[in-house]
């Protein structure tokens, strides 16, 4: 089972490869990429015992690695020198193109390193969770955390390959399936009603890892997002910003947490969401029943859809403090992602950002 997705970028395109087995065959799909240069992988300590080895012995152990902690904080100035003095010492040059094995912070930490490393180098993405498969590894997005919020100090910097082995998932706790889960069902919720509808019925399955539910609901979502990189790639238009569906809310509750474990970027999205078309119920642009309907799937498959269930007890003005701190922020203005029905969401230039707090200290009681 295997498909490749092309994201069209021009000069900057390139192929997603989504297969079984591709991670025990990278001297085939990853090894030609790398023009005769012997592989550096980055991974963190998790990855490191499960997927690493099988990645060195697809390229005959010749390949160098660095080992970095896992977790959130991981996207840091700190974790951020270390790596690039890292890629120095081993020599790094600018036409190679650095291994990116991990899920979301090893994959915006290393497409960071890699944009700003000798004036930009190349990095190939090698997504070891279902959020990165199906989210973070796509898009050229590279950022780190710094005190004032998340991802603020950042690049857009596209991979040169992205290679999806959903064998990898195999391994992966089920807490970061659903965490993961959360971004598949967004692109139900922002353009694709039935395919909303297709992740009702086959939630269980995804989760379980069943091979064809699980691939489908990969390649569907590359293939939305790959489509709305390749119409928008900077988010210069509202076009891309559909992807942030969540993202306002859910950042701000990971904030409150302190970008920590105790919230998964992906556990955050989904109360962000539930949030975000509880709110657009609020001021009458949907309805109360498509609201809850996205509240009880998130509900069902084990995900928070308030800040309550984040373990987040802050007063809505904390949280909207939080959000004022969004890179999306233009002219003392912060766009929402808002929903007019299942499939239809849109940007909203014009929320009072008074109300928002209003609205969460409201649904708090």
């Amino acid at each position: 089972m295997k498909a490749t997705v092309n994201v069209g970028l021009g000069v900057r395109s390139y192929d997603i490869l989504i297969g079984n087995g591709l991670l025990d065959r990278a001297d085939h799909c990853i090894a030609p990429v790398l023009a005769g240069r012997p592989p550096i992988i980055i991974t963190d300590e998790t990855v490191a015992k499960t997927q690493l080895p099988r990645l060195q012995s697809a390229f005959g152990n010749e390949a160098r690695t660095i080992i970095l902690p896992a977790g959130e904080g991981t996207k840091s100035w700190l974790q951020l020198e270390r790596l690039i003095d890292a890629l120095l010492d081993l020599g790094v040059e600018r036409k190679d193109k650095i291994i990116a094995l991990g899920g979301g912070v090893i994959g915006d930490l290393v497409g960071f390193a890699a944009s700003i490393l000798k004036r930009g180098c190349g990095f190939i993405q090698v997504p070891t969770t279902l959020l990165a498969q199906v989210d973070s590894s796509v898009g050229g997005k590279t950022a780190i955390n710094v005190r004032a919020g998340k991802n603020l100090v950042g690049s857009f910097h596209q991979p040169a390959l992205v290679v999806i082995d959903p064998t990898v998932l195999e391994t992966l706790p089920d807490r970061q399936m659903r965490a993961g889960y959360a971004e598949v069902v967004k692109y139900g919720l922002i353009n694709d009603a039935d395919f909303f509808a297709w992740c009702e019925t086959h939630a269980a399955k995804i989760l379980a890892r069943e091979p064809h539910a699980l691939v489908k609901a990969i390649e569907h979502s590359v293939r939305a997002k790959a489509k709305i990189v390749a119409a928008d790639e900077r988010e210069t238009e509202d076009h891309r910003a559909l992807l942030n569906l969540g993202h306002t809310f859910g950042h701000a509750l990971e904030a409150e947490t302190g970008f920590s474990d105790v919230l998964l970027h992906g556990e955050g999205v989904a109360a962000g969401m539930a949030l975000a078309h509880a709110y657009s119920a609020r001021i009458g642009h949907l309805t109360a029943e498509d609201a809850q309907r996205v509240t009880n799937h998130l509900a069902s498959v084990g995900l928070p859809v308030s800040a309550q269930d984040a373990h987040v007890q802050a007063s809505g003005q904390r949280l909207v403090e939080h959000m004022l701190h969004d890179k999306k922020m233009s002219g003392g203005k912060l766009p929402y992602i808002l929903s007019k029905g299942i499939g239809r969401a849109y940007v909203d230039h014009n929320v009072m950002i008074d109300d928002v707090a209003a609205f969460l200290d409201g649904i708090a009681r």
